[in-house]
């Protein structure tokens, strides 16, 4: 399982590169325009989120874990035994811990999918976001994102059910077509979080970068 999780790390350093790549954004009518729109609204004004959460990976293998997500800033991604991983965003990095090698590698968070539910505004429409597909049914909304200066790295998808909106689920296909779902199981919004759930006690880890 640390193989996965590895992998889907290398995921997020893959959506920070450079490289340069033609997207074309899936053309909307003005329906699903309206609806992209409720989407956005819903995600900017979610401020914290406390869920368990099943991780299923295309490849076969699967994990569960607790999500903690208070925006603009912190989230707490921690998995369940035998899985000793442990990711967190507490400000400028993104901390992936490798608790049983004691072990920890930062990247900036803007350079990280979790930026795009960080962030301060939430926007399908900012200039290096680009929305790939948008479906609607089944009381259900799936939106897909690229970066736009590397669309070959990874792609985004959030699902949102609607009446009531809830997310409920995210995935990421990576550059070699690798599917990872993200699945929320029983999540509560709104609630406040202690800042010290964010906190990790990094001097015990290799801190090289």
């Amino acid at each position: 399982m640390r193989a996965l999780i590895a992998t889907i790390f290398a995921v997020i350093l893959l959506l920070t590169s450079s490289n340069a790549g033609a997207v074309q954004a899936v053309p909307l009518n003005a329906e699903q325009h309206t609806q992209l729109k409720r989407v956005s609204d819903y995600l900017d004004k979610i401020d914290t989120l406390q869920s368990g959460f099943l991780q299923i990976s295309s490849t076969g293998e699967t994990a569960n874990g607790t999500i903690l997500l208070s925006r603009p800033k912190h989230l707490r991604i921690e998995y369940d035994p035998p899985t000793p991983i442990l990711i967190i965003a507490n400000g400028k990095y993104l901390s992936y811990v490798d608790t049983e090698l004691q072990q920890v590698n930062h990247i900036l968070i803007d350079d990280t999918p979790a930026a795009f539910l960080l962030r301060d505004d939430f926007s399908f429409t900012e200039k290096n976001l680009t929305v790939t597909d948008f479906q609607r049914a089944a009381n259900t909304i799936r939106v897909s994102v690229v970066k736009t200066s590397d669309p070959l790295a990874g792609e985004l998808t959030l699902v949102v059910s609607e009446n009531p909106m809830q997310l409920r689920k995210w995935s990421i296909v990576d550059a070699q077509g690798i599917t990872t779902d993200i699945t929320l199981l029983n999540p509560r919004f709104g609630a406040p979080i202690a800042d010290d759930q964010f906190d990790a006690n990094f001097l015990k880890f290799d801190l090289t970068r």
